[in-house]
């Protein structure tokens, strides 16, 4: 007969694996009926022997207490952002300076990805576990909102795979899939709550809540999309490399991912988003 800490175990191992295949492959393989029982049976479990909970069984996204204020959180690598250009001729201004500094005739391959309207977050990991999140802030010092975004089913509170660093921090955006603003903003005229402009705006409220029960009824998402801290541990030297890493480890990465061979490919990439942008649900 199995012990309790074994049905603990496969029962957060099965749960963490369909998470995984929801959130991440979006290939989930049971109903959300089954994944809803399985939830209760390791709830009912950990109730009665509340001293096996551990921080990062599925059971402990919500259960924070609501704060009186954000604490602040500084982080060890800034978290700067990108220059951006808004139309071709800046674009391929920018790409013969790129590759006018590597004064040779090698040629570049670019690695194309969606920029997502949301928030900006850092994630720390040790040894695999969700310790802490926070907002880019200033880009020195952002807010601990580690309590909302542990309430985000995308972002796993255990890493899984092999070769998974002692301390890493994944950065990335939480963002409000279109339906789900809509629901927000549905739910909150039939309530009359506030209505949100856009999907960021809503995005950032929801994860800046004090109370983290409120963030976990968002239908917020999170695509992860560079790293901070890496400390015993590698990563791949190319983007495209470090973001097929991030999957295996179990974190959301955009399907939109692309590796273009030049310029023209580039605009071709952009373009065709454009085009497909109503029917992304971004």
């Amino acid at each position: 007969m199995e012990s309790i800490e074994q049905q603990l175990t496969e029962l957060r191992t099965t749960l963490r694996h369909h998470e995984y295949l929801y959130h991440v492959m979006d290939a989930p393989e049971i109903p959300d009926a089954e994944y809803d029982r399985l939830m209760r049976e390791l709830r009912e479990l950990e109730t009665k022997h509340p001293e096996l909970i551990t921080p990062d069984s599925p059971t402990q996204r919500v259960g924070a207490a609501p704060l009186a204020a954000f604490s602040q959180i500084r982080h060890e690598v800034p978290m700067l952002s990108l220059d951006n250009v808004f139309d071709e001729e800046s674009f391929l201004a920018f790409n013969k300076r790129v590759q006018d500094r590597l004064k040779n005739n090698e040629k570049v391959t670019w690695c194309c990805e969606l920029k997502l309207d949301g928030l900006a977050v850092s994630i720390l990991y040790e040894n695999g576990v969700l310790v802490s999140a926070a907002t880019r802030g200033d880009g020195t010092t952002g807010e601990d909102i580690t309590s909302n975004v542990r309430t985000i089913r995308a972002i796993p509170l255990k890493l899984h795979g092999e070769n998974i660093p002692a301390r890493l921090e994944v950065r990335g955006e939480v963002f409000l899939p279109q339906a789900g603003f809509e629901k927000i903003n549905e739910d909150a005229r039939r309530t009359g709550g506030k209505v949100f402009a856009n999907p960021r705006n809503a995005a950032a409220g929801s994860l800046r809540q004090l109370d983290p029960r409120i963030t976990a009824k968002r239908p917020l998402t999170f695509f992860c999309y560079g790293v901070g801290v890496l400390e015993g541990g590698e990563l791949p030297d190319t983007h495209l490399g470090r973001l097929l890493q991030f999957k295996k480890w179990g974190l959301p990465v955009s399907d939109r991912v692309t590796l273009c061979e030049s310029a023209e490919e580039v605009l071709a990439f952009y373009h065709k988003v454009e085009e497909d942008r109503p029917t992304l649900g971004l």
